[in-house]
């Protein structure tokens, strides 16, 4: 009798124990197959914003300043052959200088220079010689300072300067002309700077 229970028992138990493994079985299929596919997918960057080229264009110079850069040497040159012409009706020997210095203030300058007969005088056994070149770049390096004509700073001269007369300085368009001469007593050398100065003037 209780065999015959036990044995009608087992199918039913067998199915009984299918029917609760099946969730299990379920449990396994759908569980990940690896710890890689647990981690979130990565959000798909977003399209970079479109942005306008750059381009690294220097901004153009003013048509004047280009004038005056290509053609300073040949300005100057007129100013120094008006300087020497000038030199000459007053029979004056010595050194002519002119310089164009961009901007408020003098922080560079491009400048020439030239000899009109002497560039020093000798010295005597009375006198002592004079280096021409270097007293027109005295009287230049004076109104650097100033922005005046030279022997009219105001003030007393500094180491390097001497006051004297000769030199003429102006505004021009975008800067600063300096003229100096060298050679004649400063009343000439006034008058041969101012030749040079008006050469200067009709462009910069």
């Amino acid at each position: 009798m209780t065999t015959a229970k036990q044995q009608t028992l087992k199918p039913g138990a067998s199915r009984l124990n299918g029917l609760l493994l099946l969730p299990a079985i379920a449990l396994l299929m759908n569980s990940p197959t690896s710890p890689a596919q647990n981690q979130p997918q990565a959000p798909a960057a977003a399209p970079a914003a479109s942005q306008p080229a750059v381009t690294n264009r220097a901004a153009p110079a003013s048509a004047s300043s280009a004038v005056r850069a290509q053609d300073f040497d040949a300005l100057a040159d007129k100013a120094l052959l008006a300087m020497k012409q000038r030199a000459q009706e007053l029979n004056v020997k010595g050194v002519a200088l002119v310089a164009y210095a961009p901007g408020e203030t003098v922080q560079s300058w491009s400048s020439k220079m030239l000899v009109v007969g002497n560039l020093k005088s000798a010295p005597t056994d009375t006198k002592a010689g004079s280096n021409f070149l270097g007293i027109a770049y005295s009287k230049a390096a004076e109104m650097a300072d100033t922005l005046k004509n030279s022997g009219n700073a105001g003030r007393a001269p500094l180491t390097g300067e001497y006051g004297w007369e000769g030199g003429v300085a102006a505004k021009g368009k975008a800067g600063y002309l300096i003229v100096a001469f060298s050679g004649g007593v400063s009343a000439d050398d006034v008058k041969i700077s101012q030749a040079g100065l008006a050469v200067l003037s009709t462009q910069l």
